[in-house]
């Protein structure tokens, strides 16, 4: 560390763990880079666990940092160290685990230099807290879903006891204090096969979140009140909530990307609002059936759009999350003569999109998403209503948040094959873009962009608790020194 020693003595040293790939590192620098930004006298070193070589994403992203965030890579663990065909959840788990090890090399070396005040660990690395009592720190998770999601997990050993079926199979939405009610089929897609193994690995997973010392929780106050206020009541035996957000990426130069180039280009052309936003994220893919069901429905419902099409996979999956992704064409797959009937009405891209810039256009006018939740805070931010279509992890709960609570999106009905026809696809577009409906759903996002904006501002709800938080830390520092 580059510190003077009459500095060291200010300065409010904190470590912080990713979970494992670009999705995860993410977060978590976005949520450092905000707190030294408020409160300059903190200096975080991000010990970052990977599975196999990190991306060179993960490079780019920490070339940018400020000199008060330093990185440490810890050794690689190699995919075939862990069993084969697990859940991602669990191979992110299980990479931490193997990491454990090098994890408190390094906290150990750390400590020996500088006075560590606070370990904040992603919510799949909650293992590495088992070290903040060793080296006397206090013990933090950066939850980076919803409130929703963190109060669901709480909920989650209760609602085991109390089912004997699978939750999607409850005839009735389950009521969590302060939740929108939701089904069973809703859940997190890990809790969806009781008898797995993966479930009950998660299980524990969310038992151990309660030994923390605090939650940071992506959302804020105004977007969450039910969730937060029941997770933050006294009595509830949960750790201390703290709710930061909305935490999400922001553009930090020119677009450099020739085709995310001529895809802003072609959207200066459009009129305001016009424009139907597509994209599943970067994990996010379809099946051959449901892309052509979703090319016809766009082309049906005479709207804008702007597409990011990836190649199909053989189920809706996030497979290609830690995988890279695969270089085939996936213009291949559109129905025949799509992209020339379309031409007038749509762009479609298959490479990476920029998303912020996409959102924060004046042209767009919804955004049909995947749901994941730095997305939705996106789509927030930026005052852009949604069409839900929820994939995996904890994307339906979003959308029942998103549909059912915030009222600021609309979600398509499936199937009994699981797949939304193209008439269905057609019809949702068609109520977000245009007519009453899109009128109210515009205004309540309007409403709801105005108070995420005002959450981060000096005397906003998000500002002022990561200022009690890191008041908290100041004082074990100096009683510390005393």
């Amino acid at each position: 560390m580059n510190l003077a020693s009459n500095f060291m003595d200010k300065t409010i040293h904190i470590a912080v763990v990713p979970g494992v790939g670009y999705g995860h590192l993410v977060p978590i620098l976005h949520f450092s880079k905000l707190l030294i930004q408020l409160h300059p006298d903190i200096h975080v070193t991000c010990i970052i666990p990977t599975l196999g070589s990190p991306p060179s994403s993960s490079e780019t992203i920490l070339q940018t940092l400020p000199s008060n965030i330093d990185y440490m890579f810890l050794p690689e663990v190699q995919p075939s160290d862990l069993p084969q065909g697990l859940p991602m959840e669990i191979q992110i788990q299980l990479t931490v685990t193997n990491s454990l090890p090098y994890l408190h090399e390094a906290l150990k070396s750390l400590a020996l230099r500088i006075p560590l005040v606070a370990l904040v660990v992603d919510a799949f690395a909650v293992e590495a807290l088992n070290f903040a009592k060793e080296f006397n720190m206090l013990s933090y998770i950066y939850f980076c879903a919803a409130a929703s999601t963190l109060a669901w997990s709480f909920y989650l050993p209760k609602l085991d006891e109390e089912t004997t079926c699978e939750y999607r199979d409850l005839p009735e939405p389950i009521k969590v204090p302060g939740c929108v009610p939701l089904h069973g089929r809703d859940l997190l897609t890990i809790v969806q096969d009781r008898s797995s193994q993966a479930y009950k690995y998660f299980l524990q997973h969310v038992k151990s979140l309660s030994f923390a010392d605090g939650v940071l929780v992506n959302s804020f106050l105004e977007m969450e009140m039910g969730p937060i206020n029941a997770l933050t009541e006294e009595g509830s035996g949960n750790p201390s909530v703290y709710p930061v957000g909305p935490i999400i990426q922001t553009v930090t130069g020119s677009v450099d990307d020739a085709n995310g180039l001529e895809c802003l280009s072609w959207l200066d052309k459009q009129q305001s609002c016009s424009v139907l936003y597509v994209s599943f994220g970067s994990g996010g893919t379809l099946s051959h059936e449901q892309i052509v069901e979703l090319a016809l429905g766009l082309e049906l419902s005479n709207q804008k759009f702007l597409w990011v099409v990836r190649a199909p996979s053989s189920s809706s999956s996030n497979a290609a999350y830690l995988s890279a992704q695969n270089d085939v064409d996936a213009l291949q797959f559109l129905p025949s003569g799509f992209l020339e009937r379309t031409k007038e009405e749509g762009f479609v891209i298959t490479s990476w999109a920029p998303q912020i810039q996409i959102l924060s256009h004046s042209s767009v006018g919804g955004f049909l998403s995947h749901c994941g939740w730095s997305s939705t805070l996106e789509s927030v931010v930026h005052g852009v209503p949604l069409i839900t279509w929820p994939m995996f992890a904890e994307q339906g709960m979003n959308a029942v948040l998103v549909t059912e609570g915030l009222k600021v999106g609309l979600r398509p009905r499936v199937n009994e094959n699981g797949i939304v026809e193209r008439v269905e696809v057609a019809k949702v577009i068609k109520r977000l873009m245009e007519g009453e409906e899109c009128e109210k759903l515009h205004n309540n996002m309007k409403e709801l962009k105005e108070v995420a904006s005002n959450a981060l501002k000096e005397d906003g709800s998000s500002t002022k608790t990561i200022s009690q938080l890191t008041l908290k830390w100041r004082n074990l520092v100096q009683k510390n020194q005393i």
